[in-house]
């Protein structure tokens, strides 16, 4: 059995992480240009000042795409790019940039999938208090249109934000994101109300501007748990609740951030434990966040193993000795993609797609040229395995994007840690197709029938 036939197999980057070129071409600061200015917050004070040099190279890059028979790109737009001041005036070559790159992708037969934003907010913007600002969700549907203006004519698939639990919490909460600015808890809940309307106006500026008809996703990520025991109901419904738990002084959960969009309230958990830190807000607002979208995007990497004990109450499963995890210190869990699509398709009846999936992996060029990383290849096999069982299974899964394309730069991480199926020389811009790349090309060619 392979996939259906409309299932779509892409790849995914984000601009900030490998585009370089932080100030040509009349581009603005972005928060992570910003923080990247700090000596000690970045490993070993490393930059995404070049990282791959795609804003120089794209037709390469689109080329390795078309190579692996990729058919669909999940990029995302520089917000200061365009709109160097996050507001008011656009940059033409910024936007110039863009529609050459969204050119060679579908010349290519290669489908843009764009998000809006993955992290690089506009230094000027953050200025005048970001997130914080009660007009900040004014300014994402101002930039909304900028995109639907000069972009939708030929782009019809979008996803408003990327990670949402993951910039809040790990810029806000933490301080390894940027901007790197610890905020008082009721900060973080009015930012992440702000974060929620900027979603909804975004959905609601691209319904009404978008020149052809828009397809519009949401690709929020938050912690996933399992059942330890896959035969056990008490098991599987223990996992569902964690899944879906708010605790306290938390942000990083996926009910707050899915069931406001998908149902048009928070969940009366979440309410009960912020209590008084709660951000004052209205039915209108609740109104605007709600506004529908065609699919639900979940990043999934890995998950937590939970269990009950014999008083029915949930205990969190501490992993076998040896078990794999990967540089990035997380635990593989390929049993993920099958409970995670199945949990979110269950609770909120949208379509699936896995609009991000991959492992860092100790990648080098060997001696004969090229780089061999079978434990990706392994860990993609059983990941994808599992979501092809819950696609069996009846859940409404349209696609899969592999992070990443290339190597690029990992955040606070810099270039430490490999994400790409195409390795990327940082010293001299030279790209080589990774074993898992070729992989990857007969997976797609047999759309999963090789799994």
């Amino acid at each position: 059995m392979s996939f259906g036939s409309n299932f779509v197999w892409g790849v995914a980057t984000a601009a900030y992480q490998i585009e370089g070129s932080p100030d040509v071409d009349g581009k603005g600061s972005s928060v992570w240009d910003m923080k990247c200015k700090r000596p000690g917050v970045i490993f070993e004070n490393q930059t995404g000042n070049i990282t791959c040099d795609h804003y120089h190279r794209y037709k390469e890059d689109v080329k390795i795409m078309k190579d692996l028979g990729i058919q669909a790109y999940r990029m995302s737009i520089s917000w200061p790019r365009v709109l160097p001041a996050g507001i008011g005036r656009v940059n033409q070559k910024g936007v110039d940039f863009y529609n050459l790159l969204i050119d060679e992708l579908l010349k290519n037969n290669i489908e843009p999938f764009i998000t809006m934003f993955h992290w690089d907010y506009p230094q000027k913007l953050y200025e005048m208090g970001g997130w914080l600002n009660p007009e900040s969700s004014n300014w994402f549907a101002d930039y909304t249109k900028v995109l639907m203006d000069n972009f939708s004519d030929r782009v019809k698939n979008w996803i408003t934000l990327n990670e949402p639990q993951y910039f809040i919490h790990w810029g806000y909460c933490e301080t390894s994101h940027a901007p790197g600015i610890r905020l008082a808890f009721p900060e973080i809940l009015l930012a992440a109300h702000n974060v929620l309307l900027s979603h909804g106006k975004a959905v609601q500026t691209a319904r009404s501007y978008s020149k052809q008809n828009a397809i519009i996703g949401y690709a929020p990520v938050g912690d996933l748990y399992v059942p330890y025991n896959e035969n056990s109901k008490t098991d599987i419904e223990a996992a569902r609740s964690e899944t879906f738990s708010v605790k306290p002084l938390s942000i990083f959960n996926s009910a707050w951030w899915m069931d406001p969009i998908l149902f048009g309230k928070y969940p009366q958990q979440g309410i009960d434990i912020y209590g008084k830190d709660m951000p004052q807000y209205t039915d209108k607002d609740m109104e605007i966040i709600s506004s529908p979208i065609d699919y639900l995007g979940l990043n999934i990497y890995f998950a937590k193993h939970v269990s009950t004990d014999d008083k029915g109450n949930t205990v969190e499963m501490s992993r076998e000795p040896g078990h794999w995890y990967t540089p990035m210190g997380w635990p593989t869990e390929p049993k993920s993609l099958y409970w995670g699509p199945k949990f979110f398709y269950e609770r909120y009846n949208k379509p699936i797609i896995i609009t991000e999936n991959g492992v860092a992996n100790l990648d080098c060029v060997s001696a004969d040229g090229k780089v061999h990383d079978p434990q990706r290849i392994e860990f993609l096999r059983r990941y994808l395995t599992w979501l092809k069982k819950a696609y069996k299974d009846g859940i409404d899964i349209r696609g899969y994007f592999q992070w990443s394309l290339m190597d690029n730069f990992e955040w606070a991480y810099g270039f430490s840690k490999r994400f790409g199926i195409v390795y990327t020389d940082f010293q001299t811009q030279q790209r080589i197709i990774k074993d898992s790349g070729y992989w990857y090309k007969n997976v797609i060619k047999t759309n999963g029938g090789i799994l």
